[in-house]
């Protein structure tokens, strides 16, 4: 065996048995034979590696079975570190997580708004610093940057196509040069595709085989989990369910297409239908210059809570919409589970999801072989950044073969759960 494929080799077994120790949460060397199938000199080799690395500890011995008890292992969870960063136009979360993915702290700031690219990658940089700085974690411990953002994204030129609000960041060189300013390698990806992630890392899709995340942010995307694998498509842009037609004589689109969901169902969407309404506006204090669209949908679902039946109607129009299209994703795919996550349906999720819950009891195609499990995400407002994260920590956890024989009680797809953001 060559230099190279011997190197990929030990790598793909190291991120294996790291994977199933994550999984596991404590595990012996033989229940790690049984797992994946490797010789045990592999795994005495491995697990040497990893205990030598700092990533991987020995603690205590397992209940004895009529021989001798077994030496567990786990995860050393402070030994590595690493920062996900949300960039959005109307906010930017910042979340550090530990090597096991659980949060250890997160801080959120104004979002890019109208500076210049350059100058908003700059306090993004300062602001990973204070990130880090601010719990006492050693900077050499810290693996990386995994940031997300609207797509859809070009690993080299970043957002190739941005909403309106974005069209600043049009084909800058993102990741580049927050890498310059950080020091950090980083990792780009979709905000919609980390945020189907963070659900998986931090336990809100549990070990299905068929899943997705369907996100509301300033836009609606979706992110798609296959047995325990974000599926990415040719070019990392899979799942834009925003931007599937679902009124072919419906009005523009800022992607260039017609009836998009996301131009007749997305915040944007519902603040001007609310702003038409001038009692409604009015009465949810949106006269007067828009604050932003975030801040101004939330003024919205804020009314819908005190019982504007105007602000409840819009919502419920736009959440019709929107279950039209999880239908289509979820008739596509043949999904098990659905979860509504992102900052938008932090704030109206209770009124979303009751009607995307019924449309696919209703009228789902595979409804008579299965149930498609509708749930609202118990950390939307960060799963995004936990994803970010997580990009990161696969490149030291997720194993690099395929076909893992996992015992009975045990799924690599189920992750212990992570704390929820604000408990």
């Amino acid at each position: 065996m060559s230099g190279p494929a011997r190197a990929t080799q030990h790598a793909s077994s190291k991120a294996a048995v790291l994977d199933v120790i994550r999984a596991a949460g404590t595990i012996s060397r033989v229940g790690l034979i049984n797992a994946t199938g490797f010789t045990g000199a592999t795994i005495s080799t491995v697990v040497r590696r990893l205990i030598d690395e700092g990533l991987v500890v020995e603690t205590g011995r397992a209940e004895s079975t009529g021989g001798k008890r077994r030496v567990l292992l786990q995860l050393n969870h402070a030994s590595r570190y690493a920062v996900g960063v949300h960039l959005d136009h109307a906010g930017i979360t910042y979340v550090l997580t530990n090597l096991g993915g659980a949060v250890v702290a997160r801080i959120s700031r104004a979002g890019a708004g109208a500076a210049e690219p350059a100058t908003v990658v700059d306090r993004m940089s300062a602001e990973v610093t204070a990130l880090i700085e601010g719990v006492g974690v050693e900077r050499e411990r810290v693996l990386g940057v995994g940031l997300v953002s609207p797509g859809p994204l070009s690993p080299t030129t970043g957002m190739g196509l941005t909403p309106p609000a974005m069209r600043k960041w049009e084909d800058y060189p993102l990741a580049q040069a927050l890498e310059r300013a950080t020091g950090l390698p980083v990792v780009l990806d979709n905000d919609a595709t980390a945020a189907a992630l963070g659900e998986h890392w931090s336990g809100g899709i549990g070990g299905t085989a068929l899943s997705a995340a369907l996100y509301m942010g300033t836009g609606i995307g979706a992110g798609l989990v296959i047995n325990g694998i974000t599926y990415r498509g040719a070019s990392g842009n899979a799942g834009e369910i925003g931007h599937t037609c679902v009124d072919a004589n419906g009005p523009d689109c800022w992607c260039g297409a017609r009836g998009c969901v996301e131009v007749l169902a997305g915040p944007a969407a519902v603040v001007a239908a609310a702003r038409a309404d001038t009692a409604l506006s009015r009465a949810a204090g949106l006269t007067g210059r828009s604050r932003s669209v975030s801040a101004d949908f939330a003024a919205v679902s804020r009314a819908a809570r005190r019982g504007d039946p105007s602000a409840l109607a819009i919502l419920e129009r736009s959440a019709r919409y929107i279950a039209a299209a999880a239908r289509s994703l979820a008739n596509v795919m043949d999904l098990e589970v659905l979860v509504l996550t992102g900052p938008s349906f932090a704030i109206a999720g209770s009124v979303y999801l009751p009607i995307v819950r019924e449309e696919l009891e209703r009228a789902f195609f595979s409804r008579a072989a299965h149930p498609v499990d509708v749930r609202l995400s118990r950390h939307a407002a960060t799963a995004s950044a936990i994803g970010a994260a997580a990009l990161v920590l696969q490149s030291e956890l997720v194993p690099l073969t395929e076909g893992l024989k996992l015992p009975e009680n045990l799924s690599a797809a189920e992750p212990a759960p992570l704390p929820v953001p604000g408990a």
